[in-house]
């Protein structure tokens, strides 16, 4: 049974005879009796022009109409984007995700295509046909439309990249920080939790990743995104992200991007890459002789494995830099306050250097996956001056800072994340 049921009235035509209200009337009634006792979000959409919140609103006229309508949360836009995303908070807000839509056919494909757009696969919807009598001409439907042509679905594309547009900033300004170590010829930074659309608590509000186990879909991670392109001063066309597996895989601009990989170094002016972040490591390095850059994702696994030094070495090899030259700034992540693992895996830190690893006598010791990182690009090469891991705001847990940034640990399964980038001015 639907944890919650939406009617879609957005198209309704009404006029004024009494039986047009008599027959929507029996509709919502069917709705409520099959799903009522079950469903903890009953709700109508129509267009503002219909709306129950105004004294002229045609379906006010009807005797009883108006009184039943207060049993279902009405939501009246004047667009289908700001319709839908509006039940989409409300939905959230009550932790649902089993959804039935009653939608009249014709307007089936449209709605599926919206949905597409706005949802994640963590809801599971169903659909069914609005039956009503159409005696008094209530409600003309043609014909089911079975398929979306390429531009109407740019055209929702639009309308939904408008009205996310048009949201305010949630929980703060934006905010980029950035390293004194790199020069202006980069621009670069690492991303905070404020300054975006997003309003998940656990992805509020300035989530930079989408994924089937998320709430936030691609259309407001990416309008997060372009307003970060718009502060940062790079060309979100031309933004790349990791392909995260918490390994040490390095994709090289230029060649064939695997299906995977933790790193990305190029020398291409313009191009923006970035590294996911969320306790693990989003690194980022700069080679100001070369005028090259590379990023890197660093969990504990990817620690180990040596994604840092893969990344350093991906840029020796392909565009002859000097590890002299190379800086490397490590972003927010979790601290050895916060970051545990069982004392197995906790092992390979403390056979690395014994500082990396606190309490290793118990199951779970704590582990700093930071200065395991400086170590190994230090046994690397990488000048100590030329590694920034410390400072007000790079080295703060992400874990204990919930005002600051996302934290896996903290927040489970559902968590945001943040960031770190670096591009080459054009």
């Amino acid at each position: 049974m639907a944890e919650a049921v939406l009617i879609d009235l957005f198209g309704l035509k009404l006029n004024s005879q009494k039986n047009c209200h008599q027959t929507l009337l029996m509709a919502l009634n069917a709705v409520r009796n099959h799903h009522g006792a079950k469903a903890k979000f009953l709700c109508i959409m129509c267009c503002s022009n219909i709306s129950c919140d105004h004294d002229n609103c045609e379906l006010e006229t009807s005797n009883g109409l108006s009184a039943f309508l207060r049993e279902f949360e009405t939501v009246s836009n004047p667009s289908m984007a700001a319709s839908l995303y509006t039940i989409k908070q409300k939905i959230d807000e009550k932790n649902l995700s089993s959804i039935k839509v009653i939608v009249p056919v014709h307007r089936k494909t449209l709605m599926k295509a919206f949905i597409g757009q706005l949802f994640t696969d963590v809801y599971n919807f169903e659909f069914e046909d609005l039956q009503m009598t159409l005696r008094g001409g209530l409600l003309k439907q043609p014909t089911e439309i079975n398929i979306i042509t390429a531009q109407e679905l740019e055209a929702i594309q639009n309308e939904i990249e408008t009205y996310l547009r048009s949201l305010p900033t949630l929980k703060g300004e934006l905010t980029i920080i950035t390293s004194p170590l790199i020069p202006d010829i980069f621009i670069h930074g690492f991303t905070t939790r404020t300054g975006g659309i997003s309003y998940i608590p656990t992805l509020s509000s300035f989530n930079l990743f989408s994924s089937s186990k998320r709430r936030d879909p691609k259309a407001v991670v990416q309008e997060n995104l372009r307003r970060l392109g718009n502060a940062a001063g790079f060309n979100v066309k031309k933004f790349y992200r990791i392909k995260t597996d918490h390994a040490n895989d390095v994709w090289i601009m230029g060649r064939k991007e695997p299906e995977s990989y933790d790193g990305i170094t190029t020398n291409q002016r313009g191009v923006t890459i970035a590294a996911l972040g969320a306790d693990c490591i989003p690194i980022v390095f700069a080679d100001p002789v070369r005028k090259a850059c590379g990023v890197a994702h660093s969990g504990w696994r990817g620690t180990l494995l040596g994604v840092a030094m893969a990344t350093v070495n991906a840029m020796i090899a392909e565009y002859g830099c000097s590890l002299e030259d190379i800086i490397v700034v490590l972003g927010p992540s979790v601290g050895p306050c916060c970051f545990t693992l069982p004392r197995e895996s906790a092992k390979a830190f403390h056979n690395l250097d014994p500082g990396c690893v606190r309490l290793f006598g118990s199951p779970n010791p704590y582990v700093d996956i930071r200065k395991a990182t400086r170590i190994l690009l230090e046994q690397g090469g990488i000048l100590p001056q030329n590694i920034q891991d410390q400072n007000q705001d790079l080295n703060l847990c992400t874990s204990c800072h919930p005002d600051k940034f996302f934290s896996h640990v903290r927040d489970g399964l559902n968590f945001g994340t943040q960031i770190g980038f670096i591009s080459i001015r054009e």
